[in-house]
């Protein structure tokens, strides 16, 4: 089960998620203290290690939208965040899975802060209301690079794969 940390509306955009201003800063190792910078509660909460991994996000439509900026995923992923949103910008989508950032696609979700959720493959429940809401699945190539935690980590198991079968 996982806790919901902050619940968002329609069009976040990318810039809202990391801020332009901090674009001389893109090291993945770097990106996560500019999480959501100008929410300045939350930031602080992120940065003094108050909220644990694999808290969720819900939001509405259209969450990672604006610019292309590859960062934006990369400060989530930092803190290992779950994004549950009704709806994802197409180029944020592609560049979670890039960097295996948990990404559920769940068009009718409702949720609160401090909600528990229990997220499965075809459903995301909140325990805290009982409710139910189904999920849309990533198409399976997309969840197989989430899986293994980016398309870098993905492209090295493949090449493991398949040096493994020349040996055999």
């Amino acid at each position: 089960m996982a806790k919901v940390v902050l619940v968002l509306g329609d069009d976040v955009s990318t810039d809202a998620i990391y801020p332009g201003r901090f674009m001389a800063t893109v090291l993945p190792g770097e990106t996560p203290q500019y999480c959501f910078a100008d929410m300045t509660e939350f930031n602080t909460r992120l940065k003094a290690k108050k909220v644990p991994p694999e808290s969720v996000i819900v939001a509405a439509n259209n969450f990672g939208c604006g610019s292309s900026r590859e960062q934006a995923a990369s400060t989530l992923k930092g803190y290992e965040f779950i994004i549950v949103a009704k709806g994802f910008a197409r180029i944020f989508l592609q560049n979670s899975a890039n960097l295996g950032l948990r990404t559920i696609i769940c068009p009718t979700i409702e949720a609160a802060e401090g909600d528990e959720i229990e997220i499965a493959a075809a459903e995301v429940v909140n325990m805290t209301s009982g409710a139910r809401f189904a999920v849309v699945p990533l198409p399976k190539a997309r969840q197989d690079i989430i899986d293994a935690g980016g398309l870098i980590a993905y492209a090295r198991k493949k090449v493991l794969e398949e040096a493994g079968k020349k040996r055999s």
